[in-house]
């Protein structure tokens, strides 16, 4: 897949990392091409870098990982996004969010031109898209979304990234749900001492 990555922080880094060697194309999608957080990332495989709404009209498949009060801002940079799966991996953490919306997809959804939007990416930290192995377990991630086939490719990206498996949780009324699940592994890890290497492993009899 062509993918563009806006935000090339910790978790907008690991992905683009992990998908690289994975044989994905990865566009990072930035203001200023010359002077950008992530230019290390440029010497993964398969690895370019434009500005953001180049890398979109480029791209099939669109992650945002910036922080969510920035999220109306930056869908609106996106340029013409009918069409595309968009993948949201942002949270909107301690009421710090985008102004009017109670969730960062939402925010997206209303300030984008496509309905293809999906969460997913959000609910652990970058060190476990990094690493997702615990001994002789691999974690799961989740998504949620009324996009089937954005649902599908998000749970392709997550086998590609190296998780186990990627639930789905629902549609768009499970935005809410998916940004609460975020904060429950932050609160166990960096407020209740459990320190960043946790993780979440759905186990069934």
């Amino acid at each position: 897949m062509i993918i563009a990555i806006i935000g090339t922080g910790n978790v907008g880094g690991a992905l683009a990392t992990k998908w690289s060697a994975a044989g994905h194309q990865i566009i990072l999608g930035v203001q200023d091409k010359t002077d950008f957080k992530g230019k290390h990332l440029l010497e993964n495989p398969n690895t370019s870098v434009e500005e953001v709404a180049k890398a979109v009209s480029l791209s099939e498949v669109i992650v945002l990982a910036t922080p969510a009060i920035a999220a109306i801002e930056v869908a609106k940079s996106l340029g013409e996004t009918s069409g595309k799966i968009i993948i949201d991996a942002m949270n909107v953490i301690m009421g710090r969010g985008p102004e009017g919306y109670s969730t960062t997809s939402d925010a997206i959804l209303a300030n984008t031109s496509t309905d293809q939007v999906v969460k997913c990416f959000n609910t652990t930290g970058y060190n476990n898209m990094l690493d997702p192995i615990y001994g002789d377990q691999v974690i799961d991630v989740f998504t949620c979304g009324d996009s089937i086939t954005g649902k599908q490719t998000a749970k392709q990206l997550a086998k590609d990234a190296g998780f186990d498996q990627c639930y789905d949780v629902g549609g768009n009324d499970k935005f809410e749900l998916m940004e609460q699940f975020a904060w429950f592994w932050i609160n166990l890890a960096m407020f209740q001492g459990q320190g960043r290497e946790i993780g979440f492993k759905l186990l069934k009899r």
